[in-house]
């Protein structure tokens, strides 16, 4: 009985301390998560997508982007050119721009860039009240 207890903990502890890092890993074959020099180099062609909901959005954008809320990505994926860059963001740290990523790569889409800081961290332009 006491092996069967032991051997239920290590299996507890391999789940608690490896799906982080195999996680990680999964993330980083789906997409680049990167800062805003980065991000920002990327943003000539490339379809940039605020995640955030549409109220957020109306107050301040990054400049281009366009509004695909996370709780509307199902139904607004078909919109998303795959033969172009995908870069995404929302409030700060990358949560469901992560989930919107393993989606599109589900799909099809291959060239996926999420913004690292979100909102909040970006320094680049911006569009006030649209």
């Amino acid at each position: 009985m006491l092996l069967y207890v032991n051997i239920l903990l290590l299996l507890i502890v391999i789940g608690l301390f490896g799906y982080p890092i195999v996680n990680k890993f999964r993330i980083k074959s789906v997409a680049k998560i990167v800062d805003n020099a980065t991000f920002a180099e990327q943003l000539n062609g490339a379809q940039l997508i605020d995640l955030r909901e549409s109220s957020a959005y109306r107050i301040v954008h990054i400049l281009s982007a366009r509004n695909l809320p996370f709780s509307q990505f199902d139904q607004s994926i078909s919109a998303i050119r795959k033969d172009k860059a995908v870069l995404l963001y929302e409030d700060a740290k990358p949560v469901f721009a992560v989930r919107a990523a393993l989606k599109l790569k589900k799909a099809g889409y291959t060239n996926i860039v999420i913004l690292k800081t979100g909102m909040k961290g970006w320094h680049g332009k911006i569009k006030k009240g649209a």
